[in-house]
């Protein structure tokens, strides 16, 4: 395949494009990976630059194509259990709330390929005895999501969850699927994917106990972060908690939350 070069001009219409699709700043460094990321694109429609194919995306005639750019040049790193301390925040929290009769729901809202969900689930699953629970894993990219779906990993992206839920939650792959890991279907029937994109009015989800949007908001200039805070905010529940990650924090962005501890915060009563 012939690997095309793009402009300065042509790498700045998809910064453009990256940032009305999904409110993410892509940085100039980033020019080597929209060209790395998007070759193959150019292939399928046997075109001769970057140019021609953001005209493709942009004539309308191609939905499902800007959809699979989006999906190629949103970012999705994330493994089972990462930043312990939320989890075992989350578990604290699970256990004080384990005797109510009305569910305890948990919003993963940039779940990526579904690891953070499927860890937020095992911790509920261990803590919550009786009481109804549910998790809600979201994201851009429809390509991560259907991945998710699947909840089958690599036995390396599980090295993080610990042992006594991995022998619990997960199915160890042989034959085939040796060297994997399929989390269990008693866990996968607990947590619903589905497409959402953060930087647009949020369809109809209901309301949470604890939101983790966590690794995301880096990508963000302050305006995008301030519009999207405000819409998740507005599906927690009072008195219920924001997990952000550990590099980021939200001040300045909101004062409709308060910190609880390090990367953690709650809505007011």
């Amino acid at each position: 395949m012939q690997v095309i070069a793009i402009s300065d001009a042509e790498f700045a219409q998809f910064q453009r494009f990256i940032y009305e699709a999904a409110g993410i700043t892509m940085a100039d460094a980033k020019k080597q990976l929209v060209t790395g990321r998007l070759n193959k694109r150019l292939a399928v429609y046997e075109l001769d630059s970057f140019g021609a194919y953001f005209k493709l995306l942009k004539s309308g005639l191609h939905p499902n194509e800007v959809q699979m750019a989006v999906d190629l040049l949103t970012t999705n790193e994330t493994y089972f259990f990462r930043e312990i301390k939320h989890f075992e925040f989350l578990r604290t929290l699970a256990l004080k709330e384990r005797s109510r009769p009305q569910p305890f729901r948990v919003w993963s809202a940039a779940s990526s390929s579904g690891e953070e969900a499927y860890s937020i689930a095992m911790v509920l699953a261990d803590c919550m005895q009786t009481t109804p629970w549910e998790v809600l894993g979201t994201d851009i990219s429809t390509r991560v999501i259907d991945g998710a779906r699947k909840a089958l990993y690599s036995m390396e992206r599980g090295r993080h969850i610990p042992p006594e839920f991995l022998k619990r939650f997960c199915r160890k792959g042989v034959g085939p699927y040796e060297g994997q890991l399929l989390v269990d279907r008693s866990l996968r029937s607990k947590v619903t994917f589905r497409q959402v994109n953060l930087n647009a009015t949020l369809p109809e989800l209901g309301q949470f106990d604890i939101v983790f949007l966590r690794n995301v908001m880096i990508y963000f200039n302050n305006q995008t972060k301030r519009e999207v805070v405000a819409r998740v905010i507005s599906t927690i529940k009072p008195g219920g908690y924001f997990c952000v990650g550990h590099s980021e924090s939200l001040n300045d962005i909101t004062q409709a939350v308060k910190m609880v501890e390090t990367a953690i915060y709650r809505k007011g009563a």
